[in-house]
């Protein structure tokens, strides 16, 4: 099936719908840390949104929001449990990585969870490098942080 990337941003009802599916996911994920997280996922200052659909239905999303100048965090990466295992995660990553490199962005940073494994094999397998824990993640046991240049 064709996978069709489309650019909006976070008022994107198909993204809406999609990232309360993700938060549902990181409740059962992360339990009593999900509230900690969730304070960091605010979607009112996310601008660059990527949407996937096959067939006109939403099945994945991601975004980055500027962390620094030169500088853009991965959010919100989610694909439906039934579309998962198809490279939709890596299409979605790869839109959302060009947009960067569009707006002149050197790199790309995110944190991800170790009740993520699957979003940990994503990120490696697309070239993401393990760093130490930033910003509000430092010294957060159960955060695995990633970046990669795109210059």
């Amino acid at each position: 099936m064709k996978i069709n990337c489309k650019r909006t941003n976070s008022e994107n009802e198909d993204f809406k719908k999609l990232v309360s599916f993700l938060d549902a996911d990181l409740v059962i994920r992360d339990g009593d840390d999900f509230a900690f997280y969730s304070q960091f996922n605010k979607l009112d200052q996310i601008k660059h949104v990527v949407v996937a659909y096959e067939l006109g239905k939403a099945v994945a999303c991601g975004a980055i929001k500027l962390y620094q100048p030169g500088v853009m965090e991965i959010k919100r990466m989610f694909v439906l449990p039934e579309c998962r295992g198809r490279q939709i995660a890596s299409k979605v990553l790869l839109e959302l990585e060009k947009w960067a490199s569009e707006l002149s962005i050197e790199k790309c940073i995110l944190e991800t969870g170790t009740n993520q494994p699957e979003a940990i094999a994503l990120y490696q397998k697309n070239a993401y490098l393990i760093i130490p824990n930033y910003g509000q993640y430092e010294g957060v046991e159960a955060s695995v942080c990633f970046e990669k240049m795109l210059k």
